[in-house]
């Protein structure tokens, strides 16, 4: 990309999006196009349209999404499914419609089967049934990727797609019930702490594995494949490290200060078993993280202390 290039990053005002205009500018690049959902409505196929037209973005992010934990997940499929799927076929086929030069779709790990291998390779996409919890946004993710990789097929666009692990990080949804675990610890443990509570509950029982990707790492990997990576098969993005939900909770509350007691309430899904990538590709391309999940997390707290009216939505 070209340092005064035209670049549309949809979901500009998201975690992800917002560290991606941070890797943009970081970078020195000019022309970042945003627009706020109040102006524009992924949604709504003849907005998208009519900005397209306009506009003639030559690069786009497509980091827009509708997203939540297991709760959020569970208590609205129909609308994870249908906004999802919505806003990004209407925003991938504007640009393939409007001849943008280059697209990259943001996925997630949990397109991936429930019991897929370990770690999970990009190969083994559709192999198995996906994990009930999260299924309707998972399909919608998939269909996402599969039309990048149709229209490359059948247009010969150049659009990509990445799939990253767990994020956390700066802008990140600090909500009590629709974030997701790594945020949701450090607001139960930050706010007991705050209320000199004797201990802190948490669903499960600890044992599912998880990888963590600091949101700014994953940044600049997206940059980083948009000027160095073409083709129809998605690219993992994460650590390639992992840790227990246990060790998580463990690790949350020693860098919040909370002394009390860790329950566990088994009553609550624990989720997928496991869930590592194999980021093998990312790291022949000659990308890596940067992050640590200790520092990583340490900034993701003061993110949270920064910004006291994100942790009320």
């Amino acid at each position: 990309m070209l340092k005064d290039a035209k670049i549309y990053v949809a979901g500009h005002k998201g975690m992800v999006g917002s560290a991606i205009v941070r890797e943009l500018q970081r970078q020195g690049y000019l022309q970042i196009i945003t627009r706020t959902h109040a102006e524009l409505d992924l949604c709504r196929q003849e907005e998208v349209e009519q900005f397209f037209a306009v506009e003639r973005p030559e690069y786009v992010f497509l980091a827009a999404a509708k997203v939540g934990g297991i709760v959020a997940n569970q208590s609205a499929l129909a609308d994870f499914m249908y906004d999802n799927m919505m806003l990004e076929m209407n925003v991938i086929h504007a640009a393939w419609k409007n001849d943008c030069k280059k697209l990259l779709f943001l996925g997630s790990s949990c397109i991936y089967p429930r019991m897929a291998p370990q770690p999970m390779p990009e190969s083994c996409l559709l192999t198995g049934e996906l994990e009930k919890t999260n299924e309707a946004y998972a399909l919608a993710k998939i269909s996402g990727l599969k039309y990048c990789e149709y229209l490359n097929k059948q247009y010969n666009t150049d659009f990509i797609s990445v799939m990253p692990t767990n994020l956390y990080g700066p802008n990140d949804n600090y909500h009590p019930t629709h974030s997701h675990v790594l945020p949701a610890l450090i607001r139960r443990f930050h706010e007991a702490k705050e209320h000199g509570l004797s201990h802190v509950t948490c669903w499960g029982d600890g044992s599912p594995l998880r990888e963590f990707l600091y949101v700014d790492d994953l940044a600049n990997l997206c940059v980083f494949l948009m000027n160095h990576y073409s083709g129809n098969e998605t690219i993992n993005a994460g650590t390639g490290k992992e840790l227990s939900i246990k060790e998580l909770t463990e690790l949350v509350a020693e860098i919040i200060g909370y002394k009390g007691e860790i329950h566990w309430d088994t009553s609550k899904p624990n989720g997928t078993p496991r869930k590592l990538l194999d980021v093998s590709k990312a790291t022949k391309l000659g990308w890596k993280y940067r992050t640590e999940l200790k520092e990583g997390i340490r900034l993701a707290y003061e993110d949270f202390l920064n910004n006291p009216m994100r942790a009320e939505r």
